[in-house]
């Protein structure tokens, strides 16, 4: 496992640090050693970002941290953000060439490509150190085409979808991963952005830097290695955007190309808009009947608070329970333990 520092640059308790939120719940491909953000130096990051202590401070600059007394040498500096839009911000500019300079790798899962910058391709050849841009797409002459080999899989294939972008989709995926694992099953999740990546699952791919011919063919791929190679009792598939986000509607694929029949819907009552637009969200009933009109059904609902007190979200998720007669959880709260629950329930009647 690798050592990391990883950069958020104030944005710690924003949305857009989700790369850093998720390294912070869990990686087996990084150890998080710190996290770089001035505004909240000092403190535990795992308390920022949720109230619990996880040992990894934050500390002001990238300069500051090996300046203090036995910091360890990272192998990486990682990119904690995701931003609309993938662009590199300017003010990380300055932090990322200082850690390359000091010898750690950059590790970016935005659109803006350091390995195609000179500024850190001179640095990377001085020192001697890697260029990782995660969302640089592959070649199209290593992607697949969709085959339809998807109806061998046997195992209970279940999407997590959401009603918008930056709701959790990723991190209710990876817990009911390891719930199931908890409960003596096998599971394994698959990957579609980079997050999942660096949180080192071994299956999946980055859904939004790949050709879309081949999206299909890529996650219908990434299903039938999961598989042929670790015979989980069930695939868990992360979710990208929503059905019904105008900005990049997502989700079909997941249920045709992956064959998906069961889904969990990751939902924030107190969101009225689409990310980053003045479109209304709407119903949530609008994604249950889209989703049942693919042929698939939602099992349970998973709620994000965000712009809610303790108390409206609660009363929003007796209101979706009572509204759709599902289980509603709130994941942060509660644990997944009621919608892993549902996925049981479901794949015992197939």
């Amino acid at each position: 496992m690798q050592q990391a520092i990883v950069l958020t640059n104030g944005m710690l308790v924003s949305s857009n640090a989700k790369t850093c939120h998720g390294l912070l719940r869990g990686s087996e491909r990084f150890k998080i050693l710190a996290v770089i953000d001035e505004a909240f130096a000092g403190q535990d990051a795992g308390e920022v970002l949720d109230g619990k202590v996880r040992n990894i401070p934050v500390v002001a600059s990238v300069a500051a941290y090996f300046a203090q007394e036995g910091a360890v040498q990272p192998d990486a500096c990682i990119v904690g953000v995701a931003l609309t839009g993938g662009r590199l911000p300017e003010d990380f500019r300055a932090a990322l060439l200082e850690a390359a300079g000091r010898g750690c790798n950059l590790v970016n899962g935005l659109h803006t490509f350091l390995s195609d910058d000179p500024d850190f391709q001179q640095v990377a050849a001085a020192k001697g150190i890697e260029l990782v841009d995660i969302r640089k797409p592959r070649s199209r002459e290593v992607l697949q085409f969709w085959t339809g080999d998807i109806y061998s899989v046997k195992a209970p294939i279940v999407a997590v979808l959401g009603t918008d972008c930056a709701l959790g989709k990723r991190t209710t995926t990876r817990w009911m991963m390891e719930a199931l694992r908890a409960k003596g099953k096998s599971a394994e999740m698959i990957y579609t952005g980079q997050t999942g990546w660096l949180q080192g699952s071994p299956y999946g791919f980055v859904f939004d830097s790949t050709v879309n011919d081949f999206i299909g063919g890529e996650l219908e791929k990434a299903v039938l290695n999961c598989a042929r190679e670790a015979n989980p009792d069930y695939i868990l598939l992360e979710g990208q955007s929503s059905l019904r986000n105008p900005s990049g509607p997502c989700g079909s694929e997941y249920l045709l190309s992956a064959n998906a029949k069961a889904v969990v819907l990751q939902h924030a009552p107190g969101r009225e808009h689409f990310e980053g637009s003045d479109v209304a969200i709407g119903s949530i009933q609008k994604d249950i009947d889209l989703i049942r009109l693919y042929g698939s059904e939602v099992i349970a609902i998973t709620l994000n608070g965000e712009e809610l007190t303790a108390g409206e979200l609660v009363a929003a998720q007796e209101s979706l329970r009572k509204e759709t007669g599902l289980p509603v959880i709130r994941p942060l709260e509660e644990g997944v333990g009621e919608a892993v629950a549902a996925l049981e329930e479901w794949a015992a009647k197939q």
